[in-house]
């Protein structure tokens, strides 16, 4: 395990999206007996922030940013910086006598760049899954819409710009930020040096494989670990983060891997292709996924719909870096993982530019920009889409016709066989 010349702390940071699997990575990880990995310390996220405090305080959040700014400016903020997570990482581990602390956070494809301004020398793991596999457990543990329910398809992939910049819930907007912003930068975090790749499928498969490839990637001895099993949770129950799910589980299901295919429309699979974009499914290794769902009714609607979304939510993450919280960033925004999220609420909106001109933010000439450019990108996206959707009608309409077909023929094959199987008895007694 790298340390620096210091004795700092042995820090690993893994990496994900929500609901990719990393509390059961995290969980079988911290089998081996010299690394601890609790449940989601959001700490880079919380020092990256520092000094931006909420629009609520009662000194004023521009006089503190403003204050914090200034006295920073004279230290070198990342020494210190790095001293506070170094003494947090520290005592953690001394209290639990362990070595070697994962910090796991599937928000930190936020702040890829700072954690390697802070520990430069720190090992990352990255897990990957499929995208598809994603949105269906978003959808079924929080409740993450992928369609409007406002509106019946064809209209419903036009709807999905409205709830970029529209809904009232910005959770469900950051859900979908994962996706077009957060998939992209982790995907290109692969080539980082002192990065370790694991696929959820690979791991659900072969548990014990995997985490000692990954065990002696860190420089441990992967004999040492416990077998890949589900138990010993009771950390989990006392915190608000992590995937709950896993407290209900015996051990390693395999059943998750496919679960998707049931649990997504056709229209929600259109939805997460059009967001992720069928390069980045093939560049991250799940071809067969994305053409399980093309053999579902799902066309590639090329790269210009996803580099649509991909500059709306750039301009709508602008957006929010420049009015704040007073944009409308609630608590349960910003923490999806946590216990008290519900996002399973009903919602409803008009327009995204008429709702985000109603959003309450501050004045100022850079956030009008802001507002004007989004508003034109989401009028080009529903633009595009709905140029799109008529040719994917027919062939959803296409694929339609041959299922029925197949099961005509199907129908005849059985009948074909019943006369066959009587006509046998009778030519016996001939």
């Amino acid at each position: 395990m790298s340390r620096n010349v210091n004795n700092s702390p042995a820090v690993c940071f893994l990496l994900g999206l929500p609901r990719s699997g990393t509390t059961l990575l995290a969980h079988l990880l911290q089998k081996h007996p010299d690394i601890a990995a609790p449940p989601e310390p959001w700490l880079m996220l919380a020092l990256e922030a520092f000094g931006r405090v909420d629009h609520r305080h009662p000194a004023g959040p521009s006089l503190i940013q403003s204050a914090t700014s200034e006295f920073l400016g004279r230290v070198d903020r990342t020494s210190v910086s790095r001293a506070f997570a170094d003494a947090a990482y520290s005592q953690y581990l001394a209290a639990v006598g362990k070595r070697t602390f994962i910090d796991k956070t599937p928000r930190y494809w936020m702040v890829l760049d700072y954690l390697d301004s802070l520990y430069p020398e720190a090992p990352h793991i990255l897990l990957l899954r499929n995208p598809y596999a994603i949105a269906a457990s978003l959808k079924s543990t929080w409740g993450v819409p992928f369609v409007s329910e406002r509106s019946a398809p064809p209209a419903s992939m036009a709807c999905l710009a409205d709830l970029v910049l529209g809904l009232p819930q910005l959770d469900l907007a950051y859900s979908l930020a994962d996706f077009v912003l957060g998939l992209p930068a982790l995907a290109a975090h692969r080539a980082r040096r002192q990065t370790q790749v694991v696929h959820y499928e690979l791991l659900v498969a072969r548990p014990d494989e995997e985490i000692r490839r990954v065990i002696a990637g860190l420089g441990y001895d992967p004999a040492r670990i416990e077998a890949a099993t589900i138990e010993q949770t009771d950390y989990l129950r006392s915190s608000n983060f992590g995937d709950r799910k896993i407290l209900e589980k015996q051990g390693v299901d395999k059943r998750s891997v496919h679960a998707w295919q049931t649990e997504l429309t056709i229209e929600e699979m259109q939805a997460v292709t059009d967001l992720v974009g069928a390069e980045l499914f093939m560049e991250l290794g799940y071809e067969d996924e994305l053409r399980y769902a093309q053999q579902a009714g799902i066309v590639d609607r090329g790269r210009a719909v996803t580099e649509r979304y991909r500059q709306v939510f750039r301009t709508w993450w602008d957006l929010l870096a420049t009015a704040g919280p007073s944009f409308g960033i609630s608590a349960a925004a910003r923490e999806p993982n946590s216990t008290v999220q519900r996002t399973g609420e009903n919602t409803s909106s008009g327009s995204g530019a008429s709702t985000v001109r109603r959003a309450q933010h501050p004045a100022g000439s850079d956030v009008e920009e802001n507002l004007q450019l989004a508003n034109a990108m989401v009028a080009q996206l529903k633009q595009a889409l709905s140029g799109s959707e008529a040719d994917r009608a027919v062939r959803l309409h296409a694929i339609r016709d041959r299922d029925a077909t197949i099961e005509t023929l199907r129908g005849e094959i059985v009948r074909l066989e019943q006369t066959l199987s009587l006509r046998e008895p009778v030519e016996s007694r001939v």
